[in-house]
């Protein structure tokens, strides 16, 4: 787990989305549940049959920006993948003590900047239900940089749009790899998150610090 954070040396703190400030529930929920459902429905499959494909679909595209990308899963599953997120959006909620957590960066005059991969479309509706843009001092998304954040080269290119000093910077997410990839660029503080999904089981052991509630590190 973590230990204090020293905020006396942070400048910047650079927060994921999905998994981090939000519970990642609602997009485990979304992709692994709701849209085989609505596929089978769509194309007279069985569920079993459609859960199949569209697993084996995933696996095909994860680690692409297209993973991430609404209009590419629309097309490619021939579902109105904004309509279904819609239709599921009360099941949008953000993790515990964030807002807190947020706030106090915000009266600490710290830059707080939303980084992340999610496509502009799933990003608006979870601002519109959870409220949180108005503590971002700027939000760089994967898809005006044309690259995702777990691909060499995303921090160079999110430089250029959003300056920032790795030493003094503060970055949280729950993908790893994405972790690796910006501390290869020179970060020094870096948390992952215990449970990205609050309904499943938390992580056991992470190669850098865990977080389990942002009720811990609000000074």
């Amino acid at each position: 787990m973590i230990s204090t954070i020293d905020w006396n040396k942070i400048e910047t703190v650079f927060l994921d989305l999905d998994g981090t400030l939000l519970d990642l529930h609602f997009d485990n929920h979304f992709w692994l549940e709701y849209v085989p459902v609505c596929y089978a429905d769509h194309h007279g499959m069985d569920l079993d049959r459609a859960t199949t494909h569209l697993m084996h679909r995933y696996s095909e595209v994860k680690g692409r920006l297209d993973w991430y990308c609404v209009e590419f899963w629309t097309k490619d599953l021939g579902l109105d993948i904004k309509q279904l997120k819609e239709e599921i959006s009360h099941k949008i909620a953000v993790h515990s003590n964030v807002e807190i957590f947020l706030a106090k960066m915000n009266e600490l005059e710290k830059r707080v900047v939303l980084v992340t991969n999610a496509h502009p479309v799933s990003y608006a509706l979870k601002m519109e239900v959870t409220g949180l843009q108005k503590y971002f001092d700027n939000v760089v998304n994967a898809h005006d940089l044309s690259i995702a954040k777990e691909h060499d080269g995303f921090w160079q290119a999110l430089q250029s749009v959003e300056p920032f000093r790795s030493e003094s910077t503060l970055f949280i997410d729950d993908n790893e790899e994405v972790l690796a990839c910006a501390e290869k660029y020179g970060f020094i503080h870096l948390l992952s998150i215990v449970k990205p999904d609050s309904q499943k089981d938390g992580r056991q052991t992470s190669y850098y610090p865990m977080l389990s509630d942002f009720g811990d590190i609000t000074p």
